[in-house]
Formats: C-alpha cells, structure tokens, sequence
C-alpha cells in the first residue's frame, strides 16, 4: 500500500515504483503493466491516480499506451538503451537474452490465452538483475545464490594477499596465463574429481570465466545454428535463452525424479538425431532430484547408440553427496564433458568454473576459449588453489552445508504451515513449491510487498502458466515472508 507523504504526492510515488522496476529490467520490455482498476486495488489508490502515473510514465518514455489493450513497457525505452550500452558483460548479455526470449514466449501464450492478462512476466534477467540492483533489504525467495554473509571468510582475502605479496606477482600479471588455465589449480581439481569418482588428468581440463562460460564454450564448440539440443524441464531458464540466442532448436526433456524421461529422450533420437543432452544430475535445478544409476546407464547407452554428447552440469557439487550418480563417472569421459564452478560456495565475483573432457575434444574446446577470452585471469586461479590445497574450501563448503540443512528445516515448516506443498522432496539449495494459485501473478503481487520470487512458468522451455515456484532454502527461513505470503495468496483467491 501506498502512504500519503508531505514530500511525495501518491501519484508520485506510484510512477517512482514502476520507472525503478523498469530500469532494473523487473519489468521486461514488452510486458504490459496492470490495468488502471487492478492497479489502484493492489495499491490502495483511486484510479485516477493511477491514470496520473501512467501519464507520468508515458511523459519520460518509459510505456506506451496501446489503444483497447493497456500500457506496456517500451521495447526500446531511454532505460532499456541505458543499461544495454554500459557493457555489463557475456554473462548478463546472455540473461537480457533470456528476457527477450521469455518475453517472447509469454505474449505468444498470452494470444493464445493461456497466460493471466495484466500480469507482466518475472524471468531470468530479472532474478540476475535483482542480484545487482536490490528491491528491497529483504531476504529474496526467488535468488538463485547463498546470501553474501553465509560467504564471508578470511581466508580469501588471505590466499589474495599471498599470491600478490609472492615475487612472481609480476612476472605472471605482465603476461598472458597459460591457454588451459594454472596448471597447479587444475592438478588439484583434476585430483578433486578422482573423489567423485571422475577421472581424468590436468590436462584435460580447462578453466573458464565461470560454469556458465563453460557451458557456452561446449555449445559453441559442438553446435551449429539449426542443430538439436535437449534439456531438462523444468530446467534453467538462462540456459534455455542461451541456446535459444545461439539458434538451437531445443528438445525439452521433463525431468523425474529418477532422472529424464527415457522414452522422450528415445523419441527425440530417432526422429530428431539430437546433437547434445545438457543435464543437471545432481541437485537439478529447481527440483533438487538426484539422477539414478539405472536412469544414468539408459542415458548413456542412447548417447553411444545416436551418437550425442552430454554435458553434465555440477553447479551444486559442493553441497551434494560425493557419492551420487554422476554421468561422466558412469561414461569416464568419453561422451560426457563435465562442468563446475565456484561462483556458488566461494566467491561470486571470482567467476572461476572448469569443464574436463575427452581427450579427442580438448583442443576444439581450448580453441573456442582461446577465441572469446585468450586466457583467464591467473591471479585468482593461484588464489583458489591455495584454499583447495590447504584444506580451506573444504571445510568453508562444510559449514555452509550444515547451516543450510538448519535452514531447510526452517524453510520447510514455514512452507507447509503456509499452505504449500512440495512438488519435489526438499533436499539442496532449492525446494519446488506448489502455491496453488499462478505464480505469475503471484510474483508481481509480491514484488509490491519488496520480494523477487521465481515463478514455475520461468523453468520451462516455453512459458507457460504454472502454480509451482523455486525457493531459496536459505532466503525463506523467515515467518515475516510466509505471513506476506499467505495474506497474498489469500487475496488473490
């Protein structure tokens, strides 16, 4: 609700909230906003207020009204032309990407009335963007990362100061870093590996400028425009956008909890003859399924059979089971090409992943790496070996597991008493929520109230509506969201 205030009118103040959200890309270009009566209901004002806003709106360029229809954000408004030319980068390029692709997605269900008129669509480049421009001081259900204070530590800033402080600080930064990455950091991830049972040696891995960096290395290397890829549904939005940007034709597989749906995926090789199958095998986002031995076996007898590559991606690798089924264990790297970072444990910002492959695909993939960043940056590569060698990560990924299990426990009770259920059974970073009502809808009603969630429609290859949301275990182990949340829910039924 909106509060009469002696410095800013009501009007004022509603067209603030909406230029805000249209800057930082909550609200992607093209959505349309609520209509002057849902508007002023959701926000306690007379719809003349309302009308006065949108005229605000209109005024700075920000909407344009369409006649009979209602008032959408500008596709090429003076905020959207700002933040494309402040070059935030190949990672948040590949999420506007994705805003536009599910954009796209939503207007096409939308015409063919399957989406909730007057709801603007929440997707990945808003839950990216909400990261780096914050709506409110609350803890965010819909945050795809541990909060920033369960990542402190010393001993960072510590290995940081080591390697500057060491004599080869220069030598190493006056020239480029070696092609596959510092060769003491990939000789302790190669033996890091042995201990999910991959093996492989330095050699054949090569770091990059996070997983994400990976992934589109892999894609780029063994894709062409056109050529069929499948993926998990409900899956990552932004690797569906980033496929999608590449030109890819994408295959949804729905995932179970077993693993991917077998028969899909056997229909999809004999008519398609996909060339990739990206999976997440343990902790899938957003379900948190684990894949099972005997779903993995299937899966790798279809990729010898058809002759396609997988890519397993094991983002969550720190906080799950070392004993778990991994795919490039079961294949030994001969199909299977395997990804991971550090981004989610250790330090966001260090944007350090790796990918290990098969022999015969490591000079293609160092080629494509070589091409879009020469090399990456060796300081921090020296800096994160020292923390795996001295046993730090380790024992840093040992306390962020334990209180995450604290707070899926807390998470849980609140979710249940509130009403929900769960789709999928709640283990890792992510639970799989089903709200009972459009969680489209419900994403904008509790972005009034200052939290960002991530709707079901946002996991899918083609958006569509959806009861179910992803929510941050360790974002929503607090009553004061869940009591937002239920007078919400219950408003809207």
């Amino acid at each position: 609700m909106l509060m009469k205030s002696p410095t800013q009118s009501l009007t004022e103040q509603l067209s603030a909230r909406f230029a805000e959200r249209i800057r930082n890309r909550l609200l992607a270009p093209g959505s349309r906003l609520p209509s002057v009566r849902q508007c002023a209901e959701q926000n306690g004002v007379s719809p003349s207020t309302v009308v006065a806003a949108y005229d605000q709106l209109l005024a700075q360029g920000l909407v344009e009204a369409r006649k009979n229809r209602g008032f959408f954000v500008r596709e090429n408004s003076p905020a959207a032309d700002r933040v494309a030319g402040e070059g935030l980068g190949a990672d948040l390029a590949t999420e506007s990407a994705a805003a536009n692709w599910s954009t796209a997605h939503w207007f096409a269900m939308r015409a063919a009335g399957r989406a909730s008129p007057g709801v603007s669509p929440v997707n990945a480049t808003a839950l990216i963007r909400g990261m780096f421009h914050k709506i409110s001081d609350k803890p965010q259900p819909g945050m795809g990362v541990f909060p920033s204070e369960w990542l402190e530590s010393t001993f960072m800033p510590a290995a940081v100061r080591k390697v500057t402080n060491s004599r080869s600080l220069q030598d190493f930064s006056l020239q480029y870093g070696e092609p596959l990455g510092d060769a003491h950091l990939r000789r302790l991830l190669a033996k890091k590996l042995s201990t999910l049972n991959v093996h492989t040696v330095p050699e054949h891995i090569i770091t990059t400028v996070g997983a994400t960096h990976a992934l589109d290395i892999v894609s780029r290397t063994l894709l062409r425009p056109g050529d069929p890829v499948m993926v998990e549904e409900p899956g990552w939005a932004v690797e569906f956008a980033r496929l999608a940007a590449l030109g890819m034709r994408i295959l949804p597989v729905p995932r179970r909890a077993d693993g991917p749906d077998l028969e899909v995926m056997a229909r999809y090789c004999e008519v398609h003859q996909p060339k990739l199958y990206v999976s997440v095998s343990v902790f899938h986002n957003p379900t948190g399924y684990c894949l099972s031995p005997g779903s993995a076996h299937r899966v790798l007898q279809l990729a010898n059979q058809h002759n396609f590559h997988v890519v397993e991606d094991d983002t969550y690798s720190h906080i799950a089971p070392e004993h778990a089924t991994r795919l490039t264990a079961l294949d030994g790297l001969q199909r299977t090409i395997y990804v991971s970072g550090f981004a989610k444990i250790l330090a966001p910002n260090w944007r350090i992943g790796y990918l290990a492959a098969p022999p015969n695909l490591v000079e293609p993939l160092l080629d494509t790496k070589l091409l879009a960043t020469l090399t990456t940056p060796a300081l921090l590569e020296k800096a994160l070996a020292l923390c795996i060698e001295q046993g730090q990560l380790r024992r840093h990924a040992e306390r962020i597991r334990t209180r995450l299990d604290a707070a899926r426990s807390r998470s849980v009770k609140l979710a249940l008493q509130a009403g929900c259920t769960f789709a999928a059974e709640p283990v890792g970073l992510f639970g799989w929520v089903d709200t009972g009502v459009d969680t489209d809808a419900l994403a904008q009603r509790m972005l009034d109230e200052g939290y960002l969630l991530a709707p079901g429609a946002l996991f899918h290859a083609e958006r569509k509506p959806s009861t179910l949301m992803r929510i941050n275990f360790a974002t929503t182990q607090e009553a004061a969201f869940w009591q937002i949340f239920q007078q919400v829910v219950a408003a809207m039924k």
